[in-house]
């Protein structure tokens, strides 16, 4: 699965991972300054990424894309049929496999 997050989130992540409670080097990907949810929203299809990266970027900046490995983790559904993770993702489970992408205008 894949996290679509701001790239000034990058240092955060690449040492403490994706943590909910450290949200605040930038805006979430819808803009807002708080978590929506407690936890990690997570993409399935590169077509969820896209949308979130090109579509809903609303950071005022450029994206990362990282690769996170589910393996064993219980994944919830929010409301609107989004899957996340209500827990911290450690660094050893995530792959930048895009950096500083632009959005659509």
């Amino acid at each position: 699965m894949y996290h679509v997050t701001s790239s000034l989130n990058r240092a955060s992540i690449e040492q403490h991972g994706l943590d909910v409670l450290l949200m605040g080097s930038a805006l979430g990907i819808a803009g807002s300054d708080v978590p929506e949810i407690e936890g990690c929203f997570l993409c399935e299809t590169p077509n969820d990424v896209d949308w979130f990266a090109d579509m809903m970027n609303n950071t005022g900046g450029t994206v990362d894309v990282w690769e996170v490995d589910v393996t064993g983790l219980d994944l919830v559904e929010a409301p609107e049929g989004y899957r996340y993770y209500p827990g911290t993702i450690p660094p050893s489970r995530l792959r930048l496999v895009e950096a500083d992408r632009q959005g659509q205008p």
